[in-house]
């Protein structure tokens, strides 16, 4: 236990609003150790988690390596911005530790990587502290059409923190719920189509979705190695581009990572400052952005935006129009849970990863197998949930690397390129687009583009409450937050920083509404 009284003068960070930044000032000043943070955090989701079930499981040596880092940094040494920081990682991507990695099902309980994953690698090696395992919707919501965002059968409903109740949306659903909350310093999640860039909007948070190949997926569960990414969810835009520079990179294992067009991965976080968007020219492809009978809230505070970013130095090009919408909408392969690409890499790449594994206690191998242990034991919550995503998968008549797979692949790289986000871009002569959060991720998911989304703002207070068809959760409340996403090219994520930032700096909407459940425990309360 640390001993040390608070420096005199410097004062400790409010968990709730801490960034990296200041927990390295207390840390290099001997205010607190990564002992007491990690103390605090897992005291904070002890706390809260028998309501929100946000995290899966601790990791019961996190004290023990927090000691470890510390101790570096008596003896003069430290690796960088995440050394002794305690992070979250949702529950499918790998540790090899004491720590299970599961995707929330009993049919991974017990299995063991032959390593860690890369990511977490990348993590540990830059001196964080994987404190524990985020909650998530089971198997990346990949399983069944009649599920929840934030359900698993190990980790329970997870809900967020700004309404009873809240969905939290998903599938990273518990590393949104963990950083909006100050469970841990940050999260870090995996996208197919929507899983970090909507639970980051949906928890008032910074999210970025790298280009496909950007971050290494090996030794994470898998959707599909052709859209499949990790990125950070974080509490400020500066936190989430120093996770990215740590966890990008090429990896021989995986080898999406080669198309990486720079040898020196970039400092995002160099990017960040409030002067980012001066003569920038951003469009805004207007017919992509839908208006429903609910979301006024959204489409009001997004027009807003507009004159925000002209007074911040942008040029705004509206009806900035995706070229070929229409093909897009007809496309069958748009959404990911039909899209037969998705399908057939998930046939081939769960297997995978199931045979990768060192120990596999239920002997799983393929995804029939996995289908039968899921009907077959009870908590998997089968049929009341189904499985009608694995089924459809399974009845596909392509295979992943057969011609009829790469013609899939070919139409879906134009719709998520030239017939939308590349199309307008280069049509308008843009550095990158603008569109609600809400709205974003779809058209990114296809062709691996990389989304930014920030906060935008929150709905009212007397908004009708409207639940899901199970009534386990609230899908629209008040005070629920929203956000603006940017797209921009392939790899151009240093850009989408530097916008994000300057946006991020000149309003700070996260600050505006606090969640109803914040946890009570504090540094002081464990030194």
């Amino acid at each position: 236990m640390s001993l040390m009284e608070p420096v005199p003068g410097m004062a400790l960070p409010d968990l709730l609003y801490a960034t990296i930044d200041d927990l390295q000032s207390g840390l290099a000043a001997g205010t607190f150790t990564s002992v007491d943070l990690v103390k605090a955090y897992v005291a904070r989701i002890d706390e809260v988690n028998p309501v929100l079930h946000a995290v899966i499981e601790t990791n019961p040596d996190a004290l023990a390596i927090a000691a470890s880092l510390d101790a570096e940094r008596a003896d003069g040494s430290t690796r960088g911005k995440l050394h002794g920081i305690p992070i979250c990682i949702k529950d499918n991507i790998a540790t090899l530790d004491k720590m299970n990695n599961t995707a929330g099902s009993f049919a991974l309980l017990g299995a063991i990587p032959p390593s860690d994953s890369t990511v977490a690698a990348k993590l540990k090696a830059a001196g964080a502290i994987i404190i524990g395992k985020c909650n998530l919707s089971q198997w990346a919501n990949y399983r069944s059409s009649n599920s929840t965002n934030g359900w698993t059968s190990r980790g329970g409903q997870t809900m967020g923190a700004y309404y009873p109740m809240q969905d939290p949306s998903g599938s990273s659903s518990g590393p949104g719920v963990v950083s909006s909350i100050g469970l841990a310093a940050a999260a870090v999640g995996t996208e197919t189509s929507g899983s970090i860039i909507s639970p980051s909007s949906r928890n008032s948070l910074t999210g970025i979705k790298p280009s496909v190949g950007l971050t290494s997926r090996y030794l994470v569960v898998p959707i599909s190695q052709t859209q499949d990414t990790i990125g950070p969810l974080t509490r400020t835009m500066m936190d989430a581009a120093y996770i990215l520079s740590v966890i990008a990179g090429e990896d021989s294992h995986d080898n999406y990572t080669s198309a990486i067009p720079f040898e020196t991965i970039p400092d995002y976080a160099a990017e960040c400052t409030s002067e980012g968007l001066r003569n920038a020219k951003i469009g805004i492809p207007r017919n992509a952005i839908t208006v429903s009978s609910t979301n006024g809230p959204e489409i009001t505070a997004f027009n807003a935006s507009i004159d925000i970013f002209k007074k911040l130095g942008a040029t705004i090009v509206d009806n900035a129009d995706f070229p070929d919408l229409a093909g897009y909408l007809n496309f069958t392969g748009a959404g990911y849970t039909t899209d037969p690409v998705v399908g057939a890499d998930f046939v081939y790449d769960v297997a995978n990863y199931f045979n990768e594994m060192t120990t596999n206690p239920n002997h799983i191998v393929n995804l029939q197998q996995l289908i039968n242990f899921t009907e077959t034991y009870p908590p998997e919550d089968y049929p009341d949930r189904n499985i009608a995503t694995w089924l459809g998968a399974a009845s596909l008549n392509i295979t992943m690397g057969d011609a009829d797979y790469y013609a899939a692949l070919l139409q879906q790289y134009y719709y998520g390129s030239n017939a939308t986000i590349l199309g307008a871009l280069e049509t308008y002569d843009l550095d990158a687009l603008i569109i609600p959060s809400s709205m974003s991720p779809g058209y990114a998911a296809i062709a691996g583009y990389p989304i930014v989304t920030v906060p935008l703002g929150y709905y009212p207070a007397t908004t009708n409450v409207t639940y899901n068809s199970r009534r386990t959760l609230v899908e629209l409340g008040p005070n629920f937050p929203f956000g603006l996403s940017f797209y921009g090219r392939r790899f151009s994520e240093a850009t989408l920083v530097k916008y994000a930032c300057a946006f991020e700096a000149a309003t700070n909407y996260r600050q505006l509404q606090n969640p109803y459940i914040i946890p009570n425990i504090q540094l002081v309360d464990v030194m």
